[in-house]
């Protein structure tokens, strides 16, 4: 009889999104229990499935947790699988090391939960039914430096054998090296099928071994943006794989682009954001759509965007609200005045914008001063929202060039509002 289950990984339940808060508690509020409603999700479709099992391929929970709600809240779905006979396979990934509900919760005898040395279980199977065995290794430490292929145990012969490991594999981007591994590394093993975590965008190399990254069941800001995922894995009898998107996102974060080169009147460009929104909306798979909205193209709105973002985000909020589901998390001004791209038009605050770019921003002691300002901001922010300033050196300093840029822009639009209402 053929083996089915349901391959997910990080869940990060109860993720604090304090950024997001900033912006709109409410939004926050709905983005907050929304990594909850994605887990019952899961939970749902192994039921309705009726899987074998559960894995669970690290960072179910999100750092150092201590609410007993989140406790419960498992307890209570990891035990309607217990009821349905459906076994569940967690390993612990970066996030989970440092959990105190890791450590704690006392889980029904379905329910293995590797520790920091591998182990290979034997999965429960009918008479003539082929065998399968399930290896893992769980983070001992929040920190994984070494690849932890070589420390699983060896393949079982004449078994189907799966592992699950937390690993942001050979050279993924943003990401620090946590297990560090080739897909070399895990054909090697002789494994049937790798069931990754960590990696939050989805990826399936299929081959002689098929290895999975799942993405995440919800995604938490604009950086996870896209409809979220699990995969259900079907093996037949002559032991192929068959494995099966399934989607389970509440909401889904999505970037909408609005060129208003052809626009020249406010009511127009909240049409226009209107319509985007409406478009990414209709297209999107999940309950509900939250968007960044950016603002592109040349145009003589351009500086009152900047100056009046606050009435434009409203117009904006107020367009989504009539779409329904849909929420515009920030507005992103990208937009330039006609005057900034004529060269020679001899707009004195087009001079001014030029003068700040290239002989203040551009030189070295006015740099030294905003990285610095930088770094002590970053300091101050809870290290949850530490990574808006980038993961890196090179990306901290392409978000603080970017900062800079938008300071200037939005300096020379108050200006232009200034000189606008002399002029009146």
């Amino acid at each position: 009889m053929a083996y089915r289950f349901v391959h997910a990984a990080d869940i990060h339940l109860d993720s604090p999104l304090r950024s997001l808060a900033m912006r709109s508690p409410e939004l926050a509020d709905l983005i907050g229990n929304a990594t909850r409603q994605a887990f019952v999700r899961v939970i749902d479709l192994c039921l309705r499935e009726q899987v074998d099992a559960l894995l669970l391929a690290g960072d179910l929970y999100d750092g150092e947790q201590t609410s007993m709600k989140t406790a419960r809240f498992l307890a209570e779905q990891v035990r309607r699988l217990h009821e349905a006979g459906i076994r569940v396979f967690i390993i612990r990934g970066n996030h989970d090391a440092v959990s105190q509900i890791t450590k704690e919760l006392v889980f029904p005898e379905t329910v293995k939960v590797f520790s920091g040395r591998a182990e290979a279980i034997a999965v429960e199977r009918a008479r003539g039914d082929f065998p399968v065995f399930v290896h893992g290794l769980s983070f001992a430490e929040p920190h994984a430096p070494e690849n932890l292929v070589g420390k699983y145990k060896p393949m079982i012969d004449g078994a189907f054998n799966i592992g699950i490991l937390h690993s942001s594999l050979s050279g993924s981007s943003g990401h620090n090296p946590y297990a560090p591994c080739s897909l070399a590394d895990l054909d090697a093993t002789g494994f049937h099928y790798w069931a990754l975590g960590h990696i939050h965008k989805r990826s399936v190399f299929e081959g002689k071994c098929t290895v999975v990254m799942p993405g995440m069941p919800q995604g938490r800001d604009i950086n996870e943006s896209g409809v979220k995922s699990v995969s259900l894995v079907t093996v037949s009898d002559d032991l192929s794989v068959r494995i099966e998107e399934r989607f389970t996102s509440v909401a889904q974060f999505e970037r909408v682009e609005v060129d208003t080169s052809q626009i020249e009147d406010w009511a127009g460009l909240a049409r226009e954001i209107g319509k985007a929104l409406e478009r990414t909306r209709t297209d999107a798979a999940s309950d509900h759509l939250v968007a960044r909205v950016r603002l592109t193209g040349i145009t003589p709105l351009a500086w009152r965007m900047r100056r009046d973002i606050d009435l434009l985000k409203a117009e904006a909020d107020d367009r989504a609200s009539t779409v329904g589901r849909c929420w515009v998390e920030k507005l992103e001004v990208q937009s330039q005045p006609r005057s900034a791209a004529q060269v020679n038009s001899g707009d004195p605050l087009a001079e001014l914008r030029r003068l700040i770019s290239d002989e203040v921003a551009g030189s070295d002691a006015f740099k030294a001063a905003a990285f610095e300002v930088a770094e002590e901001l970053r300091g101050q922010l809870p290290p949850e929202c530490r990574h808006i300033l980038g993961e890196e050196e090179t990306a901290f300093d392409l978000v603080v060039a970017d900062l800079l840029d938008e300071g200037a822009d939005n300096v020379v639009a108050r200006l232009h509002a200034d000189s606008d209402v002399e002029a009146a």
